[in-house]
């Protein structure tokens, strides 16, 4: 039985990658802050999952999830957060954090992990990303900054291992049905029910492009267009039509 680690596995598109990947026979490793919340899934998912809390904005979390990743053949980074407030509003500390957790911890992680799945010939690496990190849509937002590194690194990586049997592979969703906004404090009534996207559908598509080999996957042909007129549009277009994310922040 393969085994899969999911990191912010407590909500979300974390703990929908959990419950597709244990019904697809995963022996699941979840992770998250929330020791509840983990116990709460592990115990609808099964005697095979494993719960290990931790904080991966901290040196401690980190290396305890870190440690856990020698024998694991599929790992989600998942874990993220964003900030309700622009870089000028924002403090260093919680601008620390953001990138301890949405750009260090998917390094550190990953890092740990393809070792052992290299020298095995075999596994694969899905780092959680954004539709906002092919441009820089968000005036005064660092998020897409953090979610343009993972999406560029996961590329690079995934090129460089891929003739070791091992996979990377940036998946980057538009916005999602998930607790990801509301924890942040942003307010998303505005955004058109149109632009959603389901948890279970951007991991079934993730999913499916992981397995075809893709290195970048987006979910979603409205986000596929929308990718495609951030990479190829003028990058003044983005200056007329860009907005404050003071009240929209999306993944």
């Amino acid at each position: 039985m393969p085994t899969a680690l999911v990191t912010g596995a407590s909500s979300g598109i974390g703990a929908a990658f959990a419950r597709r990947l244990s019904a697809d026979g995963y022996r699941l490793v979840v992770v998250a802050r929330d020791a509840e919340r983990l116990t709460a899934l592990a115990a609808d998912l099964g005697d095979t999952t494993e719960v290990l809390p931790a904080d991966l904005s901290t040196d401690a979390g980190l290396t305890a999830v870190a440690d856990r990743l020698g024998d694991v053949d599929l790992l989600v980074n998942n874990a993220g957060v964003s900030l309700n407030r622009s870089f000028l509003r924002s403090t260093a500390d919680d601008e620390a954090r953001l990138l301890r957790l949405n750009v260090h911890a998917v390094m550190r992680l990953t890092h740990a992990a393809l070792p052992g799945m290299t020298s095995r010939g075999s596994g694969a690496v899905i780092n959680v990303s954004s539709a906002s990190s092919f441009a820089p849509v968000m005036p005064g937002s660092t998020y897409p900054a953090s979610k343009a590194w993972v999406t560029h690194f996961s590329e690079s990586i995934g090129r460089a291992v891929g003739r070791h049997g091992v996979r990377v592979m940036a998946l980057c969703p538009g916005y999602t049905r998930t607790e990801f906004h509301s924890r942040a404090g942003i307010d998303m009534s505005r955004t058109p029910s149109w632009m959603w996207l389901r948890a279970e559908d951007v991991v079934a598509h993730g999913l499916r492009d992981l397995a075809r080999g893709r290195l970048v996957s987006v979910p979603d042909w409205k986000y596929k267009v929308a990718v495609f007129g951030m990479r190829h549009a003028p990058r003044g277009v983005f200056a007329r039509v860009a907005k404050d994310t003071r009240s929209r922040d999306g993944r």
